[in-house]
Formats: structure tokens, C-alpha cells, sequence
């Protein structure tokens, strides 16, 4: 199967490596922390392309969305990246022009011999809508 972005022109919006610190995580050295889990959000936004100018194409505005990753520093306590990651999608969703997203979330420091350790999930708004 190919890529969302091979079967015709899309841009991709881009907000890389988003640090917060959020509590997350199931272990019980995570959940009775004395402080939250440092995680990396990456955020990739498939929209279509109207025209055959990317300059004649309103750009899709990632502030709502690197706005709703830091919100994530308030929130109560979250068991799973995989909620996270289905709230960040939601957010990048309410653009409606968001065909598809990526999202990647890491947590920098719980292997000291790892970058990070996460999950990736790529999501098309069909899909989403029928959840």
C-alpha cells in the first residue's frame, strides 16, 4: 500500500521534538513520581494541496496543537502514551483540512541507554471519524 502523501500533492506541517513534562506512565515508580516523565512530541500534518502553487495554499497553523501538547502538562495522571497520542490526534483533527497526522511520543529518560522509548501512529481522518 502506498503512503497517504504518494497519491497526490500534499503538504506536511511539521512540529518536531515538543519537550513537556507530563505524568504518564504505568509502573508504580512513575505513577507515585515525585516528578512527571519528560516526554518528546513530533507532530507531522498531511493536508491536500488546492492548487499547484504551495504559496496560494492557506497554511495549516500548528499553534493549536503545540498549544494542546504543553495543556498536557496540567492534566491529572495518564496511564498510556496511547492516550496521549489519541488526544494530540484529536487536536490535530479539528482542522479540518488535516487529512492524515503522525504522531510521535517519546519518554527521554526511561532507559539511560536510549534516546527514548515510545510509540508512532499514523492516522487518516476516515479512520478517525469511524472510531
Amino acid at each position: 500500500m502506498q503512503p497517504l502523501y504518494s497519491l497526490s500533492d500534499h503538504a506536511i506541517v511539521a512540529l518536531d521534538g515538543v519537550v513537556v513534562n507530563v505524568r504518564c506512565g504505568l509502573h508504580p515508580w512513575e505513577r507515585f513520581a515525585a516528578r512527571p516523565n519528560r516526554l518528546s512530541v513530533s507532530v507531522k500534518l498531511f493536508a491536500p494541496l488546492g492548487t499547484s502553487r504551495l504559496a496560494d495554499t492557506p497554511i495549516i497553523d500548528y499553534d493549536p496543537i503545540r498549544n494542546h501538547i504543553r495543556s498536557l502538562e496540567q492534566a491529572d495522571h495518564i496511564d498510556l502514551l496511547e492516550t496521549i497520542v489519541d488526544s494530540v490526534t484529536g487536536a490535530c483533527f479539528a482542522d479540518p483540512r488535516v487529512q492524515a497526522c503522525f504522531v510521535s511520543i517519546r519518554k527521554l529518560d526511561i532507559f539511560a541507554e536510549t534516546a527514548g522509548a515510545g510509540i508512532d501512529v499514523f492516522r487518516t481522518r476516515a479512520q478517525w471519524s469511524g472510531a
